[in-house]
């Protein structure tokens, strides 16, 4: 148990968590899907509105000055977070999904070639899956699947197995959103190196949990989600190596990502601008300035550890009830901050639904990692996945709440 974590400190900081906002006790379990967020971040975006409210990058006037500048200082702030070597490499977009998809349209379309191979692992979202099919069919490369063992983890044998010299690109998430699984990215990235294959990072999961440092890595590419780190919905980060950004062309067309337009072409904007078309998501990015600052003063190492320790917790609760079925790594250690789990004879929904009449909110279903759950052979599970602002008393409640699950349906116990 960390003792120096005070999370009342910190719940305070959540609207929708503090005492009193709801009718009964929220127990938030699904910040994996998207995390709840402080009040410094939400009157960052309110304060944009009320003081500094104009079209970045367009204006010569003071207004969209302001506006500009403190657009380009969270681009600043995600490049030391993530330790980019320059700030030119950090491209918003909407979300991991768009990242995925201009990295598919304007990498992957223009530098994979007939024969080549695209190689990611069976448990990837389907935001980093759908996009590389695409481009395979596309352009008569295969796309190929390392697959994860008995305890869910991806083991160096099957990584040196599936990467050969016709490898052109990888693409592997750094945590399963599914199961919690962190997979060896950093030993991936260096076999893939070593066939001169490229790299990208699914960082969207572990982003919350896990320092990231890209240089260290020596990623590629890396993409991320903000409200995944309690900033708004509708903001995401493409990370790439500045020489492999400036050879790819624009992916969206239009204002603010031109050089010279003229009646038959168009000369582009440098990095990162050629990649930003139209107008962006400033108060989204000013939202996700401030989420790194509330995390920068935790730290993000206390959070992990804080996480890591109600994993545990809550697995050795779990682990003591025989109406429940984990999946995942048997051992929390090897897992961020993610239970997936059914209750036996109950349809995850309704084990969903069930939990939500006692305040626990988790999700069901198959968390957009359909090829995961048909290898698994389920359908769907229940996943409750924790963050900095859960408690072992929200795991208590959980446990509890799952204990009464059956007795709903009829089965007694």
């Amino acid at each position: 148990m960390n003792k120096d974590f005070d999370v009342k400190s910190y719940i305070k900081d959540f609207p929708v968590l503090s005492q009193g906002s709801q009718e009964k006790k929220l127990v938030y379990l699904d910040s994996a899907a998207t995390a709840q967020k402080p009040q410094q971040v939400i009157n960052s975006i309110k304060g944009y509105y009320e003081k500094i409210n104009a079209n970045p990058h367009r204006g010569a006037y003071s207004l969209s000055t302001s506006s500009t500048e403190a657009y380009d200082e969270s681009r600043r702030v995600v490049k030391e977070f993530i330790n980019a070597a320059h700030v030119e490499e950090i491209i918003f977009t909407k979300s991991s999904t768009e990242a995925f998809n201009l990295l598919a349209y304007s990498y992957g379309m223009n530098y994979i070639n007939p024969g080549d191979e695209i190689l990611i692992s069976i448990a990837e979202h389907h935001s980093n899956l759908i996009p590389w099919q695409q481009v395979a069919k596309a352009k008569g490369a295969t796309l190929k699947y390392m697959y994860i063992n008995d305890n869910c983890e991806l083991t160096s044998e099957e990584v040196k197995n599936k990467i050969t010299k016709n490898t052109k690109l990888v693409s592997v998430t750094r945590m399963s959103n599914a199961l919690g699984t962190i997979f060896p990215v950093k030993e991936i990235i260096e076999y893939a190196h070593e066939a001169g294959a490229v790299v990208c990072v699914d960082a969207a999961q572990s982003i919350a949990h896990t320092a990231v440092d890209v240089q260290d890595l020596n990623a590629d590419f890396l993409v991320f989600s903000g409200h995944k780190i309690m900033a708004p919905m509708g903001i995401g980060v493409l990370y790439g190596k500045r020489e492999l950004l400036d050879k790819m062309p624009p992916f969206l067309f239009g204002g603010d990502m031109v050089e010279y337009v003229y009646e038959q072409n168009t000369s582009y904007a440098d990095l990162p601008f050629k990649f930003e078309g139209g107008t962006q998501n400033v108060e989204a990015a000013i939202g996700l300035k401030e989420a790194i600052y509330y995390i920068n003063s935790i730290g993000i190492n206390n959070i992990e550890a804080h996480v890591q320790d109600l994993l545990q917790y809550a697995h050795e609760k779990l682990k003591k009830l025989d109406i429940v079925t984990l999946y995942g790594p048997k051992e929390p250690s090897k897992k961020g901050g993610i239970i997936s789990f059914n209750v036996k004879d109950v349809h995850p929904h309704d084990t969903s639904s069930i939990l939500d009449s006692y305040g626990v909110a988790v999700r069901s279903g198959n968390h957009c990692a359909q090829p995961l759950m048909r290898y698994l052979n389920i359908n769907s599970t229940c996943r409750a996945s924790f963050y900095l602002y859960n408690t072992y008393e929200d795991v208590d409640i959980f446990v509890d709440a799952i204990k009464n699950v059956r007795r709903w349906l009829g089965y007694g116990s």
